[in-house]
């Protein structure tokens, strides 16, 4: 009886340490997975700063009044730039760039990404920086796919020009109809803001919600900044 006992406390050891060991080797293995993939950029790394992006494939009429307000409050942030928006308004383009804002990728023609195969996102990427380039003279490091949307051969042919591949945590969700100068503020605001990115359009409910939003998190004491900004690790 007494090594039928033994027998039964040596199985359940046993069974313990092979589940032990293979929680190990998952866990394991997930860690190595998640390393070695191709990932978005959500949100940044230093929590003295927020990071406002925003996404310019119309809305131009709109953009010096953006410019003034950031100007008046000493911010720069990044405008991620579709390439045929930049190669018909250069001169604005040129103007963002010299009030010091940081100038990301936003893909040519505003597509969905994830239909695109590695040679389309390749070339909707490529395009726009050759366009950049030869405007402004600088190599963007920053894409963001249009509407967020992207796939891993997404993900692969940014990384190939080397771009890294920037989404949000923040959304003001500010190009629908229904959004006002009210909602985007609480959708900014009711978030935690230390590193966090926000996507922004140049929309005239956005340009009415700006100051408050600046005045309310800088009150905070978080400054508003470009991708970089969130991305430096000191």
């Amino acid at each position: 009886m007494k090594n039928k006992y033994k027998m039964i406390i040596l199985l359940f050891v046993v069974f313990l340490t092979l589940t032990v060991l293979i929680k190990i080797n998952i866990f394991s293995y997930k860690q190595v997975f998640k390393e070695d993939k191709l990932v978005p950029i959500r949100q940044g790394y230093n929590d003295k700063f927020i990071a406002f992006t925003c996404n310019v494939d119309w809305g131009t009429e709109n953009i010096p009044k953006m410019l003034d307000i950031f100007e008046k409050y000493n911010i720069r942030i990044t405008f991620f730039v579709s390439g045929r928006w930049a190669k018909n308004n250069p001169d604005m383009l040129k103007l963002i760039y010299q009030k010091g804002h940081e100038i990301g990728n936003h893909g040519y023609a505003h597509k969905m990404h994830s239909k695109l195969d590695f040679d389309g996102n390749y070339k909707e990427i490529k395009k726009t920086h050759d366009i950049v380039k030869n405007i402004l003279g600088i190599d963007m490091k920053y894409f963001a796919p249009p509407a967020g949307d992207f796939s891993d051969i997404t993900l692969k042919a940014a990384d190939s020009l080397g771009y890294k591949t920037i989404l949000w945590n923040i959304d003001t969700i500010d190009w629908r109809k229904d959004s006002t100068r009210e909602k985007i503020i609480h959708r900014v605001l009711r978030k935690p803001l230390n590193a966090s990115i926000v996507l922004m359009h140049p929309k005239e409910e956005t340009i009415k919600a700006l100051e408050e939003i600046i005045k309310s998190i800088k009150s905070k004491d978080v400054n508003i900044g470009s991708v970089s900004d969130v991305l430096k690790l000191d």
